[in-house]
């Protein structure tokens, strides 16, 4: 398969999952990832060379992460994603809502902070620039749930209920485009709710799952509207080629499906992951309550032990 075409000019045979995994790669998306990879891998090394631990289930989450990225981009998933509505959406919700959770759950900020060097006093190196962006005005608005939350739904209505998607998928620099837009909102949403990464706004967990469910129900209303249309709500998706012998307004449908499907499934993974993360918070914040105890004597519940006497002094 080649991508020289675009939109309905692909002439391809049926969809077969065989077909849809053949090696078909976007250069744009194959340099992305073996270059995420690759610096991902040698900022790990440097860690591990000055004698630094980094754990090995934040290099399986990245690692993963960016597979899931090459999936349906470098393979035929991308060419049938041109003509087919359904497997179109698949690219979407994988690269909106499965890559970004497991890129963060791969600290790739953290790490870039603990592996970069420290510039000269008077100097900024890359490092510097890291943290200042992080520190940011901008970072503090573009990961706000004020912002994050309507641009998660604008890309959803915003995009396949206006004439937009139509034109982007007139090129292949808009479908690029597109696709990189998808994969940037997943990373601003769920970085604030579960991303181990250092950030401007880190809320606490309750407000966190709140933030990750307020936007998950327009989710599953977009689905559910594609799979109850009675007519095509996508122009460039309306008549797929004879050749892959499948009906326009079917394939919408299972397209809705998938985007109903993918908002229930994210919100799982989510949501063990907080759990999980506020558990261990917990635990090193007993651990910090007892060091401190055993350190001053545990004076904190002498005192406590002396008020609840003096209460009951007055009692007398």
């Amino acid at each position: 398969m080649d991508h020289s075409g675009h939109g309905m000019n692909m002439d391809l045979p049926p969809f077969t999952l065989g077909r849809g995994l053949e090696f078909s790669a976007d250069p744009v998306f194959l340099i992305g990832c073996v270059l995420a990879l690759a610096l991902y891998g040698y900022g790990v090394v440097r860690l591990r060379v000055r004698g630094d631990k980094w754990p090995v289930n934040r290099i399986v989450f990245f690692v993963i992460g960016v597979l899931s990225i090459a999936l349906v981009m470098c393979t035929g998933l991308n060419d049938y994603g041109m003509v087919m509505f359904s497997v179109h959406m698949v690219q979407h919700m994988v690269i909106s809502m499965v890559s970004p959770i497991l890129l963060l759950l791969g600290a790739p900020v953290t790490l870039a902070l603990r592996a970069l060097p420290v510039a000269g006093r008077g100097r900024t190196g890359p490092r510097e620039l890291l943290l200042k962006l992080l520190h940011s005005r901008y970072m503090k608005i573009i990961t706000h749930p004020a912002f994050t939350i309507p641009l998660f739904i604008a890309s959803l209505y915003g995009l396949y209920f206006t004439p937009l998607f139509d034109f982007l998928m007139g090129s292949k620099a808009g479908h690029l485009t597109m696709m990189v837009h998808f994969l940037a909102v997943g990373l601003v949403f769920f970085w604030p709710i579960m991303g181990v990464d250092p950030g401007p706004h880190r809320p606490g967990y309750v407000m966190r799952m709140l933030e990750l469910f307020a936007g998950m129900p327009f989710h599953a209303f977009f689905g559910i509207a594609l799979m109850m249309a009675s007519q095509p709500m996508v122009k460039v998706y309306e008549n797929p080629p004879a050749s892959l012998g499948i009906d326009g307004l079917s394939d919408q449908s299972v397209a809705g499906g998938i985007a109903w499907a993918f908002s229930e499934i994210p919100s799982v993974l989510v949501l063990i992951a907080l759990v999980f993360q506020w558990y261990r918070s917990e635990q090193r914040t007993a651990k910090r309550s007892d060091r401190a105890a055993d350190r001053d004597g545990d004076q904190e519940l002498k005192a406590y032990n002396a008020y609840l006497a003096s209460l009951q002094a007055r009692g007398q």
